[in-house]
């Protein structure tokens, strides 16, 4: 199966947690059925990513990274890449890679979706349609900045820096869903 079938498999049977979650996943959908390269950085104006909010194993804190193009603390994630299968592991590469730390365990199933418009690409405007996961960290994980990064930090789930309100939705939903997973 390709990364494209697997993303339209995935959310075609996501069951999402309200309304609001459900219309992205019916817009993403429509979009992975309207373009087939819309895994792909290059599907413009808009391309799914995937990212994954890293927990600690006690689901305590949340580990964010200071993006250093956009200079604010995020959730690991990006682009997916050819040698990507599915989008839940395109979600734990970018974890891998932007936390450095191994070991994480990834919850198959997303937490939920984000479209959000970024400052990339020839056309104005572009999204991502992004994927959200959890992944829960080793109880002795340490983490290491990436060159994507300004810094990476462990947060108090309950005192976040300053971010934006999707940060903070998930959060939210990935604590609910790790009191499941773990």
């Amino acid at each position: 199966m390709s990364l494209h079938a697997d993303a339209r498999a995935l959310l075609a049977r996501w069951s999402a947690p309200d309304g609001v979650q459900d219309a992205l996943r019916a817009r993403y959908v429509e979009h992975l059925d309207a373009h087939p390269d819309a895994m792909q950085r290059a599907c413009h104006p808009d391309h799914l990513t995937a990212s994954a909010l890293v927990v600690s194993a006690d689901a305590s804190r949340v580990l964010l990274t200071l993006h250093r193009r956009l200079r604010r603390w995020l959730q690991t994630g990006g682009h997916c890449e050819p040698g990507d299968e599915t989008l839940a592991a395109a979600a734990l590469r970018e974890a891998t890679e932007e936390s450095g730390i191994d070991g994480l365990r990834l919850d198959p199933e997303p937490v939920l979706l984000s479209l959000h418009e970024v400052p990339c690409g020839p056309v104005r405007p572009s999204h991502h349609l992004d994927v959200q996961f959890v992944a829960v960290a080793p109880a002795s994980a340490t983490p290491v900045i990436s060159e994507e990064s300004i810094d990476v930090a462990w947060f108090d789930a309950e005192a976040l820096p300053e971010t934006d309100a999707s940060v903070r939705a998930l959060v939210a939903a990935a604590r609910a869903r790790t009191a499941l997973i773990r």
